[in-house]
């Protein structure tokens, strides 16, 4: 026992909790296979756009994965943010682009779809106790469904929206200074980033400050890390699981609008699998599933480290969905079995020391 609260002691003053240990690996990760693409496979790995066209294909997978990071952390899941996405898109194009509206109107429009599906899947896990792998499941299904009947009455259900005052949106560029680059013909090219990685980081950083210094992302915590210890300490636990649903849920429709003008289109294939990639990137950035450990900014690295393996792979030669897979899967599992063994480490520790201590004795 003794030992224990002396390696607890050395945790806290070093400030090298299990978190922060899980942050450092995810961040040593990503910066090691990026430098190794640099180093091995060069050209465009070598240019600055290159990271930020990572950013610009993914923010609205960093805005998803970050509320999926959310409700993880408070013990549940979401696997219905991939169809929000999808509906939100195909939704704002339709209002944008067959309805005469604006682009405030289709945010509006994003963020009440995003809304919706928080209270009524966030009252039934908090306040019903249903699953909430069997809520979002039927709210994915129902997502997918709406997106295909709202867009049942287009001539095409995949479309793009040419709306000239949203295509300006649209194509608006941040542009980099000092980090741009010559292209095959000789042309000087400026490095950019899109309005919606702004977003992106803009959300990232309030979260983080959400989690680390309010009171909710306390609770979040807590109820994730023992509920039954979080209604001990007086936590509305019903309340926090419910909050965490809804946050997730609209962040999911804030990323369905930047995935949106991202893409410009509406379609019901468009976000497949995103709800995949968010707990994927989740759990790469430290997430554990079980709840009660995680951290935005490693959600945020674990984005740019799958995004880093669909590019290694596709620069080998290996365009194929499967083999990208298959490197996703393998890194998922590596890092499931480094949350294990760093979850654990305290126990292993004193296990090894008491072997020695028996041993010498």
């Amino acid at each position: 026992m003794g030992n224990a609260n002396k390696v607890t002691l050395q945790q806290k003053k070093s400030g090298l909790t299990d978190a922060n240990l899980l942050l450092i690996i995810t961040i040593v990760v990503f910066f090691v296979m990026y430098a190794s693409a640099m180093a091995f496979l060069g050209e465009g790995f070598l240019k600055a756009q290159t990271l930020f066209d990572m950013l610009n294909n993914n923010a609205a997978l960093i805005i998803v994965s970050c509320g999926m990071s959310l409700v993880m952390i408070c013990g549940g899941i979401d696997i219905s943010v991939g169809g929000v996405v999808a509906l939100v898109s195909m939704c704002s194009g339709i209002f944008i682009e067959y309805k005469g509206g604006n682009i405030y109107g289709a945010l509006a429009v994003s963020i009440a779809i995003g809304l919706a599906f928080g209270i009524v899947q966030g009252y039934l896990v908090a306040y019903l106790n249903i699953q909430p792998f069997i809520v979002s499941l039927a709210g994915m299904f129902f997502a997918k469904g709406m997106t295909t009947i709202v867009s049942s009455d287009l001539e095409s259900s995949t479309f793009n929206v040419m709306n000239e005052a949203f295509v300006k949106i649209k194509d608006i560029d941040i542009i980099i200074p000092f980090l741009g680059y010559t292209n095959k013909h000789g042309k000087y090219m400026d490095a950019h980033i899109e309005i919606g990685v702004i977003v992106a980081i803009v959300i990232v950083v309030l979260l983080f400050c959400v989690l680390r210094w309010s009171k909710l992302g306390r609770n979040f915590y807590a109820v994730g890390g023992n509920m039954q210890s979080a209604l001990m300490l007086g936590i509305n636990v019903r309340r926090t699981k419910f909050l965490s649903h809804i946050m997730c849920s609209l962040l999911a429709g804030i990323g369905g609008f930047v995935y949106f003008l991202h893409i410009g289109s509406g379609s019901p294939s468009h976000a497949s699998g995103m709800e995949m990639n968010a707990i994927a990137s989740s759990i790469i950035g430290g997430t554990m599933l079980t709840g009660g450990v995680g951290n935005i900014i490693g959600t945020f690295f674990g984005v740019l480290s799958l995004s880093t393996i669909q590019n290694i792979v596709s620069s080998l030669g290996l365009g194929e969905a499967w083999w990208t897979g298959i490197t996703i899967a393998a890194m998922l599992c590596l890092f499931l079995v480094v949350q294990s063994i760093i979850m654990s480490r305290q126990k292993i520790m004193l296990a090894v020391r008491n072997f020695f201590n028996r041993r010498k004795n």
